[in-house]
C-alpha cells in the first residue's frame, strides 16, 4: 500500500489542565454527588480491585455496569439531543455469524431523511463504548443520529457482543463481520462500496482497532476508506509501572488490568501477546496493511500514552492521516454536551467528515 498523505488539519495547543466546566462534573462524580448511590458503589469497587477471585470479579462487573449507566442517563436526558430522532430514519438489520455459535449481530441504522431512498451513500460502521464489557448500541443512538444528519452519513451502529459473556476474539469478529456485510451488500443497502468508514470510541475504539487487525491479516483493508478509532483501549500499558503513568492512567490502571485479564481475554497466558487482544502489539509489517487512520484522543484520557504511541507507529507505517488530541479534555468528553471539549470534539468530527470521509485524500 502507498503511504497516505495528511492534510494536517489539526494542531491544538495542550491546555495543561482540565477545562473548568468538565472538571466540575468529574469532581462531582468522584465525590459521589453525581447520582444516588454512586459513592457507595465506587468505594465497593475499589475494595474489589484488590481481589482476583471469581466471586469478586462477578460482583465488580455488575457494579461497573451500574456506574456506566449513570453516565448513560446523563447523555440520554441532555436537551442537546432534543429532536435528533426526527432528523433520521431509524431502521435495523442483522448480520448472521458462526464464529461463536450461530448469532445474528443486531445493527441499528440511522439514515438522514434527505438521503432516504438514494444510492451510493457514505456508510459509517461504528462500535459503541463501554470498555467492551458494558452498554449496548442504544447508548450512542442520539449522538450518532445527530452525526449522521449533520454530515450526510448512513450510520451502522453495531450491537457487538460484550465481555465477559463473549470474549476475545469473538467480540471484534462481530464487528468485522458487519463491515464485511456492509461492503458485500453495499448495492442493496444504498452504500458506495468505496466510501465505507469505520469507527468506535473507548472500548468500541478497541473493537475498531481489533477489526483493523483482522482486515490487515485477511488482506481486505481496501473495504474501508477510513478508520477513526477514538480514545481507544489499545495495549497492555496498564500493566506497566504506575510511577511512569499520567495521573489519569494511574487512577484507572487497576480497573483496566481487571477488564483485560478477567473479562475480555479468553485465555490470558495464551493471548497476552496477541494483536486480537492488544492491537497495539501488531507487527510493523501488519500495520503497513491497515486502512488509512485518524486517531482522535483527549489530553487527559487514561489511554493517552498507549493510543498516541500506536499512532506514532501507524505514522511510520504510512497509514496515519491525523492524530487529534482534544485539549483540556478527559476520557468521554464527547458525550457530555454543553462543555467546551464536547463542542470541540464534534467540530473535529464534522471536519473529518467533510475533509476525509466525503473528501479525497
Amino acid at each position: 500500500m502507498s503511504r497516505v498523505v495528511s492534510k494536517n488539519l489539526f494542531d491544538f495547543k495542550p491546555a495543561g489542565k482540565l477545562d473548568d466546566d468538565v472538571a466540575a462534573i468529574y469532581n462531582a462524580m468522584e465525590e459521589g454527588t453525581f447520582s444516588s448511590g454512586a459513592k457507595e458503589i465506587a468505594e465497593r469497587m475499589k475494595e474489589l480491585l484488590g481481589r482476583e477471585d471469581e466471586e469478586a470479579n462477578k460482583e465488580y462487573i455488575v457494579l461497573f455496569r451500574k456506574t456506566v449507566e449513570f453516565v448513560v442517563d446523563m447523555v440520554d436526558n441532555n436537551p442537546a439531543y432534543a429532536g435528533v430522532a426526527e432528523r433520521v430514519v431509524t431502521s435495523s438489520i442483522t448480520v448472521p455469524t458462526t464464529h461463536d455459535g450461530e448469532f445474528d449481530v443486531p445493527v441499528e441504522v440511522y439514515t438522514p431523511k434527505n438521503l432516504e431512498g438514494k444510492k451510493m451513500r457514505v456508510g459509517y460502521v461504528y462500535a459503541h463504548g463501554g470498555g467492551a464489557v458494558s452498554l449496548t448500541a442504544a447508548y450512542e443512538r442520539n449522538p450518532l443520529s445527530k452525526y449522521a444528519a449533520d454530515n450526510d452519513l448512513v450510520v451502522f451502529n453495531v450491537d457487538y457482543r460484550i465481555a465477559p459473556e463473549t470474549r476475545c476474539p469473538n467480540n471484534i469478529k462481530d464487528f468485522y463481520e458487519v463491515i464485511k456485510h456492509v461492503h458485500e451488500n453495499a448495492e442493496s443497502l444504498g452504500i458506495d462500496p468505496a466510501k465505507i468508514c469505520i469507527g468506535g470510541e473507548s472500548g468500541g475504539g478497541y473493537i475498531c482497532l481489533g477489526a483493523m487487525v483482522l482486515l490487515a491479516q485477511n488482506n481486505n483493508s481496501n473495504m474501508v476508506k477510513l478508520a477513526i478509532p477514538q480514545i481507544p483501549m489499545t495495549d497492555d500499558y496498564c500493566f506497566s509501572d504506575p510511577l511512569v503513568m499520567t495521573l489519569e492512567e494511574r487512577k484507572e490502571h487497576l480497573m483496566m488490568r481487571k477488564i483485560w485479564k478477567h473479562y475480555i481475554a479468553a485465555d490470558w497466558e495464551e493471548q497476552k501477546h496477541d494483536p486480537h487482544l492488544f492491537p497495539g502489539k501488531s507487527s510493523d509489517e501488519l500495520l503497513e496493511k491497515f486502512p488509512p487512520t485518524i486517531m482522535v484522543e483527549a489530553e487527559f484520557d487514561f489511554y493517552i500514552t498507549e493510543a498516541t504511541r500506536f499512532a506514532g507507529r501507524l505514522r511510520r507505517a504510512g497509514r496515519l492521516l491525523e492524530l487529534v488530541i482534544i485539549p483540556g479534555s478527559p476520557h468521554g468528553v464527547a458525550f457530555i454536551p454543553g462543555v467546551k471539549g464536547c463542542k470541540l470534539h464534534w467540530e473535529v468530527m464534522d471536519t473529518i467528515a467533510r475533509e476525509y470521509i466525503h473528501g479525497d485524500f
